[in-house]
C-alpha cells in the first residue's frame, strides 16, 4: 500500500479544545498512529494539520520500511445514531458549528469526543 492507499482508511481521529498556560488551541490525535498528533487554533486547522502530520507519519514507516497499523477494527458499528434534542440546543448548536467554520456533524463529533 501507498501513502494515498492509507489517507484513505478510517483512521480514528480526535481532535480536543484545550485551555492552558500557552493559551487556547486545538489539539488533535490520531489513536492507531502512535505519536502522530498537531494543533491548531481552530477545530478546521487542527483537523488539516493532523491530516499533514498522518501523512507524514505514514511516509516515514514506509520509507523505514516499518509497517503502519491498520485502523481498528469497528465493523459492528455503524458509525451513526439518531439523536433528538430541544430545538434550542439544536440552534446553539448549528451556531457554535458555523463560528468554528465546520459543519454541524464535525462540531458534534469534536463535542462528543471531549
Amino acid at each position: 500500500m501507498n501513502i494515498e492507499d492509507y489517507m484513505k482508511l478510517p483512521y480514528r481521529i480526535v481532535i480536543q479544545h484545550i485551555t492552558d498556560e500557552s493559551g487556547s488551541y486545538y489539539f488533535a490525535k490520531v489513536m492507531e498512529l502512535d505519536g502522530c498528533m498537531s494543533h491548531g487554533e481552530t477545530y478546521t486547522e487542527a483537523f488539516e494539520n493532523i491530516r499533514e502530520a498522518m501523512e507524514g507519519w505514514i511516509e516515514g514507516k514506509i520509507e523505514g520500511g516499518f509497517p503502519v497499523p491498520l485502523p481498528a477494527e469497528e465493523s459492528q458499528y455503524s458509525g451513526k445514531f439518531v439523536l433528538r434534542i430541544p430545538k434550542s440546543l439544536h440552534a446553539r448548536l448549528v451556531a457554535e458549528a458555523e463560528k468554528e467554520g465546520v459543519s454541524l456533524n464535525q462540531y458534534a463529533l469534536y463535542r462528543l469526543s471531549v
